[in-house]
């Protein structure tokens, strides 16, 4: 794409920015799958909050003009979305979950779990009193939305957000801060369970890095810009998962459950595991995704 100034001289309006951004995602070969499946609700997302406005005002904003700065940066964030391949959500730093706003950067994958659909019910009918739950903890956090869903679904209990990256335990606590609880959410910079020692929690989930080796060399480029450690796994895409099959018993409470997402590998889980008594969690896309386990179920397989 050629930043030419006429290109940002002609299109003065939102409107005039969106048609000729959806245009241009349908001549382009992106990938969409970092929040949205489509040119349009892309676009929108990209051009509303670069101008930092709220998605749902679009109508009422439609015809206003933007000044020369703002169309100069629209045409450069549209240039390296298009031409890098770079996630919308990188760009505008920002991604959404469960109707949840989240800071993330280029330090920690674009959140996206089947585990935030399945804390609307607060993982009915295994914990039947949200309100009693004390602790629970998110191995692999990444950004820390995951967490931070916990805190909302379970608001008597103490969240601990776990990554093994740095970077994702800073973007995290961006995210902890920006909603105030810092008083019950607490990042931990941990490989798994490391330095989680003497901790147990009623409540276990993890959405751990998945993806199997010969999947990770055919990403899409969007994906290729994201922190590759917290997406590959092995050759399998299950290096993680063992670990938590291995080691969660000891950190869960009498009556914890483990809730782990998975991904494609369904049948290579249970042909490692054919004794565990796995419950497929059903969500919208179906119930090959997300397992859950008692403590109870994982000793009783060891």
């Amino acid at each position: 794409m050629n930043a030419s100034p006429s290109i940002t001289q002609s299109l003065i309006t939102i409107r005039d920015w969106l048609r000729y951004t959806v245009s241009q995602f349908e001549q382009s070969d992106i990938f969409f799958g970092h929040g949205t499946d489509n040119s349009y609700d892309e676009a929108v997302w990209l051009i509303m909050s670069a101008l930092h406005l709220p998605h749902d005002t679009l109508d009422n904003f439609l015809d206003a003009k933007l000044t020369e700065p703002e169309r100069k940066q629209l045409h450069h964030l549209l240039e390296q979305r298009i031409t890098k391949r770079v996630p919308t959500a990188y760009l505008v730093r920002e991604a959404w979950l469960r109707g949840f706003k989240f800071y993330v950067d280029e330090r920690v994958i674009v959140p996206r779990s089947f585990i935030a659909e399945l804390l609307e019910d607060g993982f009915q009918p295994w914990i039947e009193f949200p309100e009693m739950v004390e602790s629970v903890a998110d191995i692999c956090t990444g950004s820390g939305c995951l967490g931070i869903l916990l805190a909302d679904t379970f608001p008597n209990a103490q969240v601990d957000v776990v990554d093994i990256s740095p970077d994702a335990i800073a973007v995290a606590n961006i995210n902890i801060a920006n909603y105030g609880l810092q008083q019950q959410v607490h990042a931990i910079q941990s490989d798994m369970f490391g330095a989680l020692t003497g901790k147990t929690y009623d409540v276990i989930i993890s959405n751990p890095p998945y993806v199997d080796a010969p999947s990770m060399a055919e990403l899409p480029a969007e994906y290729r810009n994201e922190p590759q450690l917290a997406l590959g796994s092995g050759t399998a895409g299950l290096d993680h998962t063992h670990t938590l099959l291995r080691e969660a018993a000891q950190y869960l409470n009498d009556d914890g459950i483990l809730v782990v997402e998975i991904g494609h590998n369904r049948e290579a889980l249970l042909d490692a595991y054919p004794n565990l008594p796995f419950t497929w969690l059903e969500v919208a896309s179906g119930n090959q995704f997300v397992f859950l386990l008692t403590k109870a179920e994982l000793l009783g397989a060891a």
